[in-house]
């Protein structure tokens, strides 16, 4: 089974990345979350890139606030798709240096980007990945995309009442 590694720069962007956690939950996708910080533990960094395939991990979602290089680092010692959200962070620049570290990667190197604190959005993004050779999880996708169709459905329908 397919597993999505979720690391973070640090203990205090773990209330934003839950959110990738908790919708990877919801689609029966295993997780593997660690803290990895590209400036304070570099070895682990590198240890954790090269070989988190190695592991069963299939995607990595990778969180960093302020100069936010640990999405780009990994990705550029990772043969794995990386999804990088930026973290608004109590060092932060209202965000955009955590936007623009992760955004602005050099060809080769791509690191997929989601909004400001958007860890469902790359939970979800995830799931789409490994959807793609995985028909189970794709069904879950698909059943997760209907139920968010049904509930606008519905909050329409309670306006007009």
């Amino acid at each position: 089974m397919s597993k999505v590694g979720i690391i973070m720069g640090s203990k205090s962007d773990l209330p934003v990345m839950q959110d990738a956690i908790d919708i990877l939950k919801e689609l029966n996708i295993n997780t593997e979350v660690d803290i990895v910080s590209a400036h304070r533990t570099p070895d682990k960094m590198f240890d954790y890139g090269k070989h988190a395939h190695e592991r069963g991990i299939s995607v990595i979602i990778a969180g960093a606030g302020g100069a936010a290089h640990l999405p780009g680092m990994v990705a550029s010692l990772s043969p794995l798709p990386v999804i990088g959200v930026p973290v608004k962070s109590s060092n932060s620049i209202d965000g955009w240096d955590s936007v623009l570290s992760i955004l602005q990667m050099p060809g080769g190197v791509p690191v997929a980007t989601v909004a400001l604190n958007g860890a469902k959005n790359a939970g979800i993004l995830a799931a789409q990945i490994i959807g793609s050779a995985d028909k189970t999880v794709l069904d879950r996708v698909i059943q997760y995309k209907e139920g968010l169709k049904t509930k606008v459905i519905e909050s329409s329908k309670d306006l007009n009442n």
